[in-house]
Order: C-alpha cells, then structure tokens, then sequence
C-alpha cells in the first residue's frame, strides 16, 4: 500500500526515520535491498549547510539507487532555513523534512527542536519561508508536547504547518521532558490525526509488526515512522508493511546464512563507500546491531573493536556466524539513547 505525501507517492507506509551516526548511505542500500521504500538521510544543521561545512556535505552523500530519499533540517532562523531547504533541493532530494523534535538540551538551548514546541508563532514562520523556497514536498516532525503530555502543543503545530502548505506531519508520542523514556503516546498521535487532514505519520515503539498494527488501530496514522528497529534489521520493512496490509499472519525471520550475507555485505559497502579506516570504526556499532541477542557474541564483538583491518572483520564475523545453530533467536533490537 502506497502513502502519498504531497506529489510524492512512496512505494510503502512504512519509513525509516534519520538516525545520527547511524542513517548513511551503506545503511540505506541495505534496508533498500530487502524492502525499505523510503528514508531519510542523517538530520542535517542548516547553518552548516549554508556555511558549507565539509562534514556535513559528506553526509549527503547518496547515489541513483537511494531513492525516493528525504533530507531532514534543522533550525530555527526561517531565512537560513528557506536556503538550506533550497540548496537540498538543487541537490536532488525529492522531500525536505523540518525536526522540531529533537530533544537534546544543547539543540533545545537554540530554540531548535523541540523548543518549537513552545514557540508556534516562530515555527509558523519558518514553515513558511521553507514552503515558499522549494518546490519540493516539505513536511515536519515534532513531540506531543514540550512537557504538556495532552497533546495540544503537537495539535498547534501540526495545525499551523497545514496552514503553512506542509505536506504531512510526523508525530513522536513522547514529550521532550521525557526524552526517550516511558512509553509512546499513541492516543496522542491520534489526536494529531483527527485535528488535521494531511497525512499523520506516527513514530515511537514501532519494533514489531503487531506494535505496527496496534498503531494503525489506536492512532489511525496514514504512516509509520520507525526508529532503531531497523539497526541489524532491515528485514523489518517488509514485515512491517506486510503487517499493515494484512498480507502475512507471521513475520518473516531470516536464516542464520541470510544474516551473515547481509552483515558481510554491508561492511563491503562500507569500505567500498567510506574507505577501510572509516569501515572499520562504524563496524564496530554496526556488529553489536547485527548480533544483539545471539549467543557467544562477545568475543567476536571484543575483537571487531580491537581490529581496523577490515579483512579480519570479515574473517571473524564469518567464523560468528557459522558457529550458530540454524535455530538461533531472530534479530533483536539494539539498546540505543535515542529513536
């Protein structure tokens, strides 16, 4: 089943939401090649965009086959968010994102984030200058609320960015006091859903398909953005939409073979895309994701993280991988601070 958001029609309602040091251009391939239909690249500042920041050049890096592909901003000043917005645009992305919900106290201290939260009238005006500056979808992410957990502050802004001309709104059922604990509003997001008539993506303790579905049923979203449940784990957006859909009682569980193909592959495109050295520092995230949960896993993860020879990488999680029982438990989801 497609999501249409403005003149963008994805391929599945299910996306992958921007992960810092996580969402790059290998991870993406992957999630791609076993059923990821749409995603963002790691959140980007709009004053390191405008001010050319070679580091932040490098992380929107992409190639033809990452596609549709959504870059998301951040930022608070309209007129340097309005060029960023177009400097993406002229790059290629096909959906600019705006992050009111980042709830990192150094981002909020900006008025970034989620300190939109408590500023709408500030937010508004940035929507509009980024609405009027591309041509280009442009949609939102936010928190129900800064510390109000009823949802209204969500319910503001989400009414004021359809005013703007914003495509859609993506809302995290935590509030920015809460960070990452507790547990997800859903009801929440349905309250956003019911108060606006473009597409409400909901986001927050999507890890399975049945949370999938109890989603769907409690919020009525029209989308599903998902976290950390893709680290290790890119099988989980077929099953995900395959939930949605009502298409498969059972979530499909990858063979131990199939897992190590796809961990082995995606440290090739890291080297491949990334160089040796920057391989072998992000595998040693990257194993912990694909392992978490299987047994004896520590000595392989101990000696990934003692190594930069990306040979040897490859070596031992071969050696990991063949040692495991066919009926080894399936992909669990990584113990991260933030979704």
């Amino acid at each position: 089943m497609t999501l249409r958001i403005g003149d963008l029609l994805l391929p599945s309602k299910i996306i992958q939401s921007p992960l810092a040091a996580c969402s790059d251009l290998p991870f993406r391939l992957i999630g791609r090649e076993k059923g990821l239909g749409f995603c963002y690249l790691e959140m980007i500042s709009a004053q390191s965009l405008t001010r050319e920041n070679a580091k932040t050049r490098r992380m929107l890096n992409t190639s033809p086959e990452d596609k549709p592909l959504g870059a998301q901003l951040l930022g608070c000043d309209p007129g340097m968010m309005a060029e960023a917005a177009r400097i993406l645009e002229e790059m290629g992305f096909d959906l600019i994102d705006m992050n009111l919900g980042c709830p990192v106290k150094k981002v909020v201290g900006n008025g970034e984030g989620s300190a939109l939260l408590t500023n709408p009238a500030v937010a508004e005006k940035v929507f509009r200058a980024v609405r009027a500056a591309v041509k280009i979808p442009v949609t939102m992410k936010t928190r129900k609320g800064f510390k109000d957990p009823s949802g209204d502050e969500a319910v503001e802004l989400a009414k004021r960015a359809e005013g703007a001309g914003l495509c859609a709104v993506t809302i995290h059922g935590r509030t920015q006091a809460q960070g990452y604990a507790g547990k997800s509003d859903w009801e929440a997001i349905g309250k956003v859903k019911r108060a606006v008539n473009i597409p409400v993506i909901g986001n927050g303790d999507v890890l399975t398909p049945d949370d999938a579905r109890r989603l769907l049923e409690v919020s009525g979203c029209d989308g599903i953005m998902i976290g950390r449940g893709g680290l290790g784990n890119p099988w989980i957006y077929k099953n995900l939409d395959d939930a949605m859909n009502g298409r498969r009682d059972a979530a499909y569980v990858p063979t131990v073979p199939e897992r190590k193909a796809t961990l082995l592959k995606h440290l090739s495109l890291e080297r491949r895309l990334l160089g040796d050295r920057q391989a072998a520092l992000n595998m040693r995230r990257i194993t912990v994701w694909y392992t978490q949960g299987l047994p004896h896993n520590k000595i392989m993860r101990v000696g990934v993280c003692s190594t930069m020879d990306c040979d040897e990488i490859a070596r031992l999680i071969s050696e990991f991988f063949d040692a495991l029982p066919a009926d080894a438990p399936p992909p669990s989801v990584p113990i991260l601070l933030a979704e």
